[in-house]
């Protein structure tokens, strides 16, 4: 069996749902290729979407015109905006889900995608011929022709998992490794490292003692992820109804409770036969979730760590236990465990694991994700050596995006670093490589003020529907916020407020009184007052803000984030341009880097290696110095 494509995905995880959407979106014939239809996105370890830096991402996909947010928001069981204490560049929207029908909302969203096609098997071969990609081969003989591969195949590409000295192939639980495909994909130049991640305990939540935790629950206002409205309710309770009743919305609560000294001394005691110690596991797992027995050993000065026990869903008992991931054996996980009072007679439904699996060095690809050493070839989530949902799925849609515009020559889809973190996120990869699994943070972004969750439409919506890949309601919904937002701004730089008025309400807010009236936007501009705190003082500003016909709540919070914050935002969309000018100096192409010999040696074979298409892109390669770059801006005249 034979059949053509334009694009065929191979992986149907978050990258792969991603990828498949945006390139059957914008008109190419699309196959997505997956293990098993009904673990379309499955959530292989936390049931959350989102958390710092990571919530960005979620809602620059949904800009986009992704489906993660819409999918996340159809099936969150408990929401928080992280971080509301600081400033709005660290606001960041995670929300708890249910597993299962995150599947299934997933499933039907991909199943109902026009020139969206789906196939159910294992993908052994990568097809090239003279370095161009011509498809793909299956493990049922099938062959499928296609102008361009998206491979995002997560885990699974040789997955190994370990609990104890016990080790199963697998590319998670319960699920088969893919073999071959790394192989075929290494023989054409391509370089392949391992990587090792791993996941806590289930828990059965009837054997859990909760009035021995802290309970954690979720907020319950105007938030959520997707910029569009939420169609599933229309309610009088609605967010856009004239009275929001946000208590309304279910969740489900989380709790914290803590490891101790007699916990951490039987994990000790399994060291031995630990993975990450015995030489069993020799690939690097992530920096920043590292496995209960990483912590003791790390931290030996602790005597406790926090765990968080998550719900998988509204109509399970299975707990997701936060914290405590482990690929120690499962006696030693076991007997840990009940060592905490909240688990003195806790049941488990898996032990934890660890996984090591293939992946691809960043460096050989382009911005587009497509690769140096196969044309047509994009590689997109895991395979490029990250971690986490929100990561993958980001990559994801920048692949699927280009890959359709490299199917109907129209150019391609790059984000720069101050337009999204997405674009830091790719940024990253292709220029500095990775070394551990990558994880995003806010601190890996130069330019956090303008790349704040709240306006990930106003950045990034614009581009999207010229690509073809936003459609036109959610285009005009941006317009509607954006003249709404505009307006607001535009009353508060008008409306004067008298001292007399207003002095004995900022008297009452404990805020300095006024000398003499000042304009509105100056009184919002002070920390400590709001529209909120101020409207019931201000009856025009209360009509101003009830005029705004839909997202009431979500408009005013962006304009006042605006006014607050503008002289950050000013100063800092002023360095973005200066950077921008580096930017727009190419020099792929330019230059033999082995000949140039008052470079260092190091910045020699780096930027051999990356070949990097703008001078910008040079100046952030790790061992290329300030005075390597002054060298190429010289031999450039200037």
């Amino acid at each position: 069996m034979q059949e053509k494509f334009d694009i065929v995905v191979v992986g149907a995880g978050h990258a792969g749902c991603e990828a498949a959407c945006a390139a059957a979106q914008m008109g190419a014939r699309t196959l997505l290729i997956t293990m098993d239809m009904n673990k379309v996105a499955q959530m292989s370890c936390n049931p959350a979407v989102g958390g710092i830096a990571k919530g960005q991402i979620v809602r620059e996909i949904d800009a986009l015109g992704g489906h993660m947010a819409q999918v996340t928001d159809q099936t969150t069981i408990q929401f928080r905006m992280l971080n509301r204490s600081k400033g709005p560049a660290m606001w960041s929207p995670r929300a708890q889900c249910d597993r299962g029908r995150f599947i299934w909302a997933w499933r039907h969203v991909v199943e109902n995608q026009e020139n969206l096609w789906i196939w159910q098997d294992q993908v052994k071969e990568l097809l090239v011929e003279n370095g161009q990609v011509r498809g793909v081969e299956t493990y049922l003989g099938v062959t499928f022709l296609a102008r361009c591969v998206i491979i995002t195949a997560g885990t699974f590409l040789n997955g190994l998992m370990h609990i104890g000295r016990t080790q199963l192939a697998g590319g998670r639980c319960a699920e088969p490794p893919s073999l071959q495909l790394s192989e075929s994909i290494a023989r054409h130049g391509i370089t392949v490292g391992r990587m090792k991640t791993g996941t806590p305990v289930r828990i059965d939540g009837r054997s859990v003692h909760y009035e021995d935790m802290t309970l954690q629950p979720g907020d319950h206002d105007f938030h959520r992820f997707s910029y569009l409205p939420d169609n599933s309710d229309k309610s009088e309770n609605s967010e856009y109804s004239e009275q929001s009743d946000h208590s309304s919305k279910k969740s489900l609560p989380c709790w914290i409770t803590y490891t101790n000294p007699a916990v951490h001394e039987r994990l000790r005691q399994g060291l031995p036969d630990s993975p990450l110690y015995n030489g069993q596991i020799q690939s690097i797992g992530p920096r920043y979730c590292p496995s209960i027995e990483t912590k003791l050993v790390t931290f030996a000065d602790k005597e406790q760590h926090q765990l968080f026990l998550e719900p998988e869903g509204t109509g399970t008992q299975e707990m997701y236990l936060n914290g405590f991931s482990s690929s120690l054996p499962i006696d030693v996980q076991l007997e840990a465990l009940r060592l905490i009072p909240a688990f003195r007679d806790v049941k488990i439904y898996r032990p934890g694991y660890a996984i090591e699996y293939d992946y691809f060095d960043p460096t050989l690809l382009h911005h587009t994700l497509e690769s140096k050493k196969v044309d047509g070839l994009f590689l997109a989530g895991q395979v490029n050596g990250t971690t986490g949902y929100e990561e993958a799925a980001g990559q994801g849609l920048v692949a699927g995006v280009n890959a359709a515009l490299k199917c109907s020559g129209k150019g391609e889809f790059v984000m720069h670093r101050d337009e999204s973190y997405i674009g830091v996120l790719i940024d990253d990869l292709v220029t500095k490589g990775v070394d551990e699994p990558y994880r995003m943070f806010t601190s890996r972004a130069e330019f956090r003020i303008l790349l704040r969750q709240d306006d990930a439409d106003r950045r990034l919506t614009p581009r999207a529907y010229e690509l073809g890949l936003a459609t036109a309601e959610r285009y005009h919904h941006w317009k509607q916020k954006e003249e709404e937002i505009n307006r607001l701004l535009a009353f508060c730089k008008d409306f004067s407020v008298k001292a007399s008025l207003i002095n004995p309400h900022l008297q009452a807010l404990g805020s300095t009184e006024l000398s003499k009236g000042c304009k509105l936007i100056d009184l919002i501009s002070r920390p400590g007052l709001s529209f909120d705190n101020l409207s019931p003082a201000l009856p025009r500003l209360a009509q101003a803000i009830k005029a705004t016909p839909n997202r009431r709540e979500e408009i005013a919070e962006a304009a006042e984030v605006l006014i607050k914050y503008s002289g950050y935002i000013e100063r800092e969309r002023q360095l973005a341009e200066k950077m921008q000018r580096l930017e727009d100096l190419v020099i792929q192409g330019r230059f033999h880097y082995d000949e140039i010999q008052s470079l260092s040696t190091e910045a020699r074979q780096k930027l051999s290696h990356i070949d990097p298409v703008t001078l910008a892109q040079a100046s952030r390669i790790p061992g290329v110095s300030p005075s390597d770059i002054n060298v190429l801006m010289v031999l450039m005249g200037r």
